[in-house]
């Protein structure tokens, strides 16, 4: 793997499944790594393992249930570095959580379009200055296989909830926000693209769901990074990987209309609209 030292990195998710051994890859390959989770203990063990391999890490704590708290990450972030060259959204919940039923954010949002979606779409735009002040930078969204049309009349799942429904909507909606902030990046130097990273690997969130493991948190590891420092991607921009090949998603992300008006909703409810970012 090649070398990338003095850029920085930053990982959400960082202190489980694959998150975690994507950070550890990471350290070892130079950058280093700012690893986000909500459990500290877990954080700092991990920043201890980088750092007993010879990188260089720091753990910034941030709950996605919250959109205050997504700020604060994104504040830490820039107090931390006045750089950063690759952002990966990875932090996620599955299809069951902690708890059975619909559950909602602290925000009052359908609890994983919130988390899955919502908090990437405003960190991102958050960290966006900074990215760009370090082209070349990339920008990965861990989306997956499991994807389902936005439904713009109950996009909160208040009707007819499901789990899975409601996971596949908010995993649609990363590769939704990818096309559009391709377009928007084009000549900035940031690329950003999604990707299913694996089927079922063996993570908490596929044991959370009952589905019996399929693949390994190795082989989801490896597509991430083709697309954070892969060499055959550089340049490329807006696009959707299945694992390791270009694929096309469903049929929803390539319509104009449906991506602005998820775009639109998504600056309304982080609030990035009253901020002057332009639905």
């Amino acid at each position: 793997m090649a070398q990338h030292d003095n850029r920085t990195a930053l990982v959400t998710g960082a202190t489980d499944g694959v998150g975690r051994l994507v950070a550890r890859r990471l350290g070892a390959a130079g950058f280093r790594v700012l690893v986000h989770g909500r459990n500290r203990e877990r954080g700092e063990a991990l920043v201890h393992a980088i750092e007993q391999e010879g990188g260089r890490a720091d753990f910034l704590a941030a709950d996605f249930r919250a959109l205050d708290e997504v700020r604060a990450l994104a504040n830490a972030v820039m107090a931390s570095t006045d750089r950063l060259h690759l952002l990966i959204n990875n932090a996620g919940i599955g299809t069951a959580g902690d708890e059975a039923g619909r559950q909602t954010s602290a925000d009052g949002h359908e609890l994983r379009f919130a988390v899955n979606y919502l908090a990437g779409f405003l960190l991102t735009h958050r960290l966006l200055p900074l990215l760009k002040a370090s082209a070349p930078a990339r920008i990965v969204n861990v989306s997956s296989a499991g994807q389902q049309a936005i439904d713009f009349s109950d996009v909160m799942l208040t009707k007819q909830y499901s789990g899975v429904r409601a996971y596949c909507q908010s995993k649609l909606a990363q590769i939704m926000f990818t096309i559009d902030l391709a377009a928007e990046l084009e000549g900035s130097g940031v690329i950003v693209n999604a990707l299913h990273p694996s089927t079922y690997m063996d993570t908490t969130m596929v044991r959370l769901s009952g589905a019996t493991p399929m693949s390994r948190v190795e082989d989801g590891a490896e597509a991430i990074l083709n697309l954070a420092i892969g060499d055959g991607i550089a340049g490329r921009s807006g696009l959707y990987f299945n694992v390791l090949r270009e694929a096309r998603a469903n049929a929803q992300a390539y319509d104009a209309e449906a991506r602005r008006r998820l775009r639109t909703l998504s600056l309304r409810l982080t609030g990035l609209a009253a901020n002057g970012v332009r639905a």
